[in-house]
């Protein structure tokens, strides 16, 4: 819900706030002040990293897991926090069944030592990444971003995802977005400026090279949408609406699927 309010302001502070309209994403003053608001009131951000589902296939060795996994002198989820610290998101839920959990746990603990406070949150089962993300409903009640625990994505400017998010207004999510050579094997969009009008998860046959980027900034709004799976249900039902948007990236995340994965990227 909006109100109505009134305040008095500098002449050189307005016209740093007039400055931001562009005609496009923010169209006048007032738009421009709850941008602005919106931004400042974000210094401590909230973050989730999304590490659900059966532990046995999220294992690439006898006691590590795809976010475990050692990249270079860290681990994923080290990297994760690293990147999501420096652009201001210090409040980070990690979710994930029992003995994920307590791995990161061992590497994490509190937080403290990274700078960030992390969360934990224990996922008895679910049927996909939807259930796995509707366990923060309560737990966030603004804008967040949320990361899937199997990427690196340290050349990803997801400061830019974050603010496009911010402009578009109406977006119940914005979708980080690349091109893939293989678009079949991934979450392909249709867009029309920046806003997605299709998404179809790993579709059989597509001329469309434009995919999903496993990291998306979301508004609570997004727990209430149904079904079990982001990718099969969620992200679609959005797109029919008119409520899902993209941000285009010029670099892609890496994936880690194996310990071979892991030792490739340097």
């Amino acid at each position: 819900m909006k109100k109505k309010i009134s305040v008095t302001i500098e002449d050189n502070v307005l016209k740093g706030i007039d400055s931001v309209v562009d005609n496009i994403f923010i169209r006048n003053r007032s738009q421009a002040i709850e941008f602005l608001a919106k931004t400042a009131l974000g210094e401590h951000k909230q973050a989730v990293i999304l590490a659900g589902g059966p532990e046995e296939k999220l294992r690439i060795s006898e006691t590590g897991y795809r976010i475990t996994a050692k990249v270079g002198s860290s681990t994923v989820v080290e990297k994760a926090a690293k990147k999501l610290r420096e652009n201001g998101f210090r409040d980070i839920y990690v979710v994930a069944r029992h003995n994920i959990l307590t791995k990161v746990f061992d590497i994490l603990k509190d937080g403290s030592s990274h700078n960030v406070k992390v969360s934990y949150i224990e996922e008895n089962e679910s049927r996909g990444s939807a259930d796995t993300l509707r366990l923060l409903k309560g737990k966030i009640n603004a804008n967040f971003i949320a990361v899937y625990g199997h990427v690196v994505f340290e050349k990803v400017n997801i400061h830019e995802l974050w603010n496009q998010h911010l402009k578009q207004g109406t977006a119940v999510a914005t979708l980080m977005l690349t091109t893939a050579p293989n678009p079949n094997e991934k979450g392909t969009v249709k867009v029309e400026g920046s806003k997605i009008l299709q998404f179809i998860q790993k579709p059989r046959k597509t001329d469309v090279y434009l995919v999903f980027s496993p990291i998306f900034v979301a508004t609570p709004e997004i727990f209430n949408t149904n079904g079990s799976s982001l990718e099969y249900d969620v992200f679609p039902k959005l797109a029919e609406q008119g409520l899902l948007y993209g941000h285009t990236s010029s670099e892609r995340e890496q994936h880690i699927h194996t310990a071979a994965d892991a030792k490739a990227i340097r």
